[in-house]
């Protein structure tokens, strides 16, 4: 562990601590940002209503919405002059989401990408090439600052250019790479054109995330680079990457940093809470954050809590492999499915490789599931055993074509898109 005495910290203390910066947090809210005071007044609570960790649920929840519509800094917390940086979404889907940090919030940042990246087998003096974006994307600063606080000697590489990036692979020789699962694949396809492979490279450790990914995915990347493949999930509602982290030696969920984050799991219709161990969507209140904490952020992540493991010490819960997003769920003439149940599915199969596109048509008033799937045997029998895989266990009919390897889109740096919806198209 990289802070043992707070990530192994008993749980009662941890929840004690909890609660304090909640109410903490709370107050500040109130007192700072009048959009927070309007919505606490509309649902009507008070900080002094905040007395216990149950008490949470009785407070109003924060939407991506509540960002767009206090754009830019409506949410700030302290003064302008108090900021030292600004992220902000793409905007791609309407205003972007602006957040903010303080010296404080940079510190914090620095800490939990420190414990991802120690996690993921990173240690002091490795070399870390961090291939996140650099810019308004906090993956990219947001890796490079833990680093620099764990002691690796980062190249800033950044997104895009992938026969730079073997270049800089094979000379460098770093030992931890940071990157989207899809782009760690078009690394490994442009090595293979070369006659290369994991033997051939330095690289051990991978920590990857901004996006959905299974154990296909590991798997593929873990071979064909020679890794210990990792999962870091985060958000820059809450702070960015480093929100959680795969343990190397476990890779059995994503231990949560609760110290500075409170989960809740949410059902993804009523919003009602959900035990440990049920699948909802995915809430977090960034209690330490100063310059914009944010207050039960519903992140539309589909997963499920999980108890701290005890073969590495730590008391904090894991979260599970993201199995998609609320707002990405596909419901198929009744069937709610996510795109990573049908990855579940050829997982099992192990006959294809981990590239797939879906395509979502209307024929009439009936919708189709069209499945592209890379495989090096495109037989006939192999398509049929996929269709009638998917039916019997996630009960909706779907239409399977093969493809040859390396036929369907690849990320280059960026979030790979994997759901294509033309049922409202015309």
């Amino acid at each position: 562990m990289f802070q043992p005495e707070r990530e192994a910290m008993p749980l009662p203390e941890l929840r004690a601590l909890q609660l304090r910066q909640l109410q903490d947090m709370v107050a500040r809210q109130h007192e700072h940002v009048p959009a927070y005071r309007k919505k606490f007044q509309d649902a009507g609570v008070t900080p002094d209503d905040l007395q216990t960790l149950d008490d949470l649920r009785r407070f109003p929840l924060t939407y991506k919405a509540d960002l767009r519509d206090n754009y830019p800094l409506g949410l700030s917390a302290v003064p302008r002059g108090a900021l030292r940086r600004i992220h902000a979404s793409s905007g791609t889907s309407g205003k972007p989401t602006v957040v903010a940090y303080d010296d404080h919030d940079l510190e914090v940042f620095a800490e939990v990408v420190a414990r991802s990246l120690y996690a993921a087998g990173a240690r002091p003096g490795m070399v870390f090439h961090n291939a996140y974006g650099y810019g308004l994307f906090t993956g990219g600063l947001g890796t490079h600052g833990g680093a620099a606080r764990l002691g690796l000697c980062t190249v800033p590489v950044s997104g895009g250019g992938t026969e730079r990036q073997v270049e800089l692979i094979l000379d460098l020789q770093p030992e931890v790479i940071a990157c989207t699962p899809s782009y760690a694949l078009v690394l490994a396809d442009q090595l293979a054109r070369r006659g290369l492979g994991p033997d051939d490279i330095s690289l051990r450790a991978a920590v990857l995330g901004a996006e959905p990914w299974g154990d296909k995915t590991r798997q593929e990347v873990e071979t064909r680079l020679g890794v210990k493949a990792t999962n870091i999930y985060g958000l820059s509602e809450i702070i960015g990457p480093g929100v959680s982290n795969e343990d190397a030696s476990e890779q059995r969920g994503s231990y949560l940093w609760e110290d500075h984050f409170y989960p809740e799991i949410l059902d993804p219709q009523t919003a009602e809470p959900l035990p440990d161990g049920a699948w909802g969507v995915l809430v977090l209140s960034s209690m330490s954050r100063r310059a914009m904490p944010v207050l039960r952020y519903w992140t539309g992540d589909i997963t499920r809590l999980m108890p701290g493991a005890g073969a590495t010490g730590r008391t904090m819960r894991r979260m599970d492999q993201i199995r998609g997003r609320s707002d990405d769920l596909i419901i198929l003439r009744g069937v709610n499915v996510y795109p990573t149940q049908l990855e579940a599915v050829l997982v099992g199969l192990g006959q294809t490789s981990p590239h797939y596109h879906v395509t979502l048509t209307r024929s009439g008033r009936m919708d189709e599931l069209h499945l592209q799937v890379e495989a090096h045997d495109e037989s006939v029998a192999l398509q049929q055993e996929i269709e009638r895989q998917i039916k019997a266990q996630i009960g909706v009919t779907v239409r399977c074509k093969l493809c040859a390897p390396g036929s369907l889109a690849r990320s280059e740096g960026g979030k790979l898109r994997r759901v294509t919806d033309l049922r409202d198209v015309r």
